[in-house]
């Protein structure tokens, strides 16, 4: 079976941007500190622990998983031997 690499990419991206985006905004919304949340800053740029952060964090998040899934999925049918 071959995976389409776009469709796949754009899964990922959606995926994990919704993740970052829901996640961060998940906790501020219950007042936990986010230390681990925090240290996305360090990989994404602009990010922050706030309401705007979370959004910036969304944003990267759907890059990232975006050239993640397009990786995985290439790689995947390179692998496979699929056609």
């Amino acid at each position: 079976m071959r995976l389409n690499t776009k469709a796949f990419a754009l899964t990922c991206g959606i995926l994990w941007g919704a993740a970052v985006l829901f996640a961060t905004v998940w906790l501020l919304i219950f007042g936990y500190e986010g230390q681990v949340m925090s240290n996305l800053d360090h990989f994404y740029f602009g990010y922050s622990f706030t309401y705007f952060g979370a959004v910036i964090g969304g944003i990267w998040g759907f890059v990232d998983g975006a050239i993640g899934g397009f990786v995985f999925a290439w790689l995947y049918n390179k692998l496979s031997g699929a056609q």
